[in-house]
């Protein structure tokens, strides 16, 4: 059978597959789909009592063509995923991969070994792409489309509105909601679900009442493996207090953004610092690595007992889980040094005298002087052994390209979400900063 028909009945595999979650989401068992948008291995809803029997006989067909493609060879099934994965190296025709590992296990398997991750191959698949490290070499270039109405800012993967067109992935969206003492930023993976209790909800950024600090958090607990090796959670949360309902809306502490106060206000950019804290510094360092989380967790639920009781001593159920990265027991100076946490500063501009105005090099990717223009570069101390080429190259940059349009290019250590995190902080109000 010729490679392109191959493709095209994975393609009719996967929407026949849809379909049938759509008609079984309408009766009377509801199926959600996982927040990496892989089908569950347990087997389809059945249909509703009162649908026809033409969608029944449609329904068994599908059946029956998705058990023939299971029964494929595995030799065969992995050689037809790593054509289809090097062929396929965009949107929406990398689809098609998502296709495939919703068929049955041993596509979903297969397919997850044949996809790497962005860092080693500078591309965004499933879900759990947007918490994984971007590329090394090249950044990943997107661009935020801000909604003044309804206060919702959309995370899409290409170079401009203009020039990517109906092509442009939606990666991520964010809410902005003002409260009486902060103001948070609900992310999550579509744009008309914000809700807490949703399996589209990513996590959220939480300033102070100034706008001056704020708080990345992620709505899923850090895997184990991508935790740095001195992390452990802060003793004021205690696990076996927590019930599995409220672990699972708590909210883990990954980073922090803070903002120097301009107290004479003086003229000039915004100085930002962002504080990884489960990213060692030893990531930026030769031969380094960063946390890669390889799928979605719940850390609490995993490790909590359902006879337990909950509420501290002031009967307040935890909210957010921080993580203690100053555990310094039995470990020696050096590799002290090199389990301190990645801190991120803003590239210091230069004021040019003929346009009178502050100047970074974004290389065409920024067009409109704002105040909220930055770019992010590595703040290392000489100890930390850290490159001067590694100190100067841009790990974010973020940048106004027409009104409430902004590109967003990433790289390696950060992922999708830290970076779609740190970028919104600067669209907060900051009176005492400017």
């Amino acid at each position: 059978m010729p490679f392109r028909s191959i493709v095209r009945e994975l393609k009719e595999i996967g929407e026949g597959i849809s379909n049938m979650y759509r008609r079984g989401g309408e009766g009377k068992h509801v199926h959600r789909h996982g927040k990496s948008h892989i089908a569950p291995e347990c087997s389809l809803p059945p249909s509703s009592s009162s649908s026809s029997s033409s969608s029944s006989s449609s329904s068994s067909s599908s059946s029956s063509s998705q058990s023939r493609w299971a029964n494929l060879p595995p030799e065969l099934l992995l050689d037809i995923i790593q054509r289809l994965e090097a062929s396929e190296t965009s949107w929406p025709a990398r689809r098609a991969l998502v296709a495939c590992s919703s068929v049955c296990r041993l596509w979903r398997e297969i397919t997850k070994d044949v996809v790497k991750t962005p860092e080693q191959c500078g591309l965004l698949t499933f879900s759990i792409s947007l918490k994984q490290p971007g590329p090394r070499d090249s950044p990943i270039q997107c661009f935020i489309r801000r909604e003044r109405v309804s206060s919702t800012y959309c995370l899409y993967l290409g170079l401009s509105p203009a020039l990517s067109g109906d092509m442009s992935k939606l990666l991520l969206a964010a809410k902005k909601i003002r409260r009486a003492t902060c103001t948070e930023f609900l992310i999550s993976l579509v744009a008309d679900d914000f809700s807490r209790s949703s399996n589209t909800y990513i996590g959220k950024l939480r300033s102070n009442f100034l706008g001056t600090k704020f708080m990345i958090l992620d709505g899923d607990s850090p895997h184990d493996s991508s935790l740095p090796l001195n992390c452990k959670l802060q003793q004021r949360v205690h696990l076996k207090q927590v019930l599995p309902k409220v672990a699972a809306a708590a909210n883990y502490k990954v980073a922090t953004v803070s903002y120097e106060l301009n107290v004479l206000r003086t003229r000039g950019p915004r100085r930002m610092r962002c504080t990884m804290h489960l990213i060692p510094i030893s990531a930026i360092q030769e031969g380094g690595s960063a946390p890669t989380p390889l799928k979605f967790t719940n850390y609490l639920h995993e490790h909590v007992s359902t006879n337990t009781t909950t509420s501290d001593s002031k009967g307040r159920k935890p909210e957010i889980v921080e993580f203690d990265t100053n555990d310094t027991e039995n470990t020696q100076e050096s590799s002290q040094r090199a389990r301190e946490p990645l801190v991120l500063k803003n590239k210091a501009p230069r004021w040019h005298e003929q346009l009178q105005c502050w100047c970074l090099n974004f290389k065409g990717r920024v067009t409109v002087a704002s105040v909220k223009n930055f770019q992010l570069v590595a703040a290392a101390e000489p100890c930390q052994n850290v490159s001067a080429a590694e100190q100067e190259k841009v790990i974010l940059q973020f940048g106004k390209i027409g009104k409430d349009i902004f590109t967003m290019d990433y790289r390696y250590p950060l992922s999708a979400f830290q970076a779609f995190a740190i970028c919104l902080s600067s669209f907060d109000t900051k009176p005492a900063c400017e």
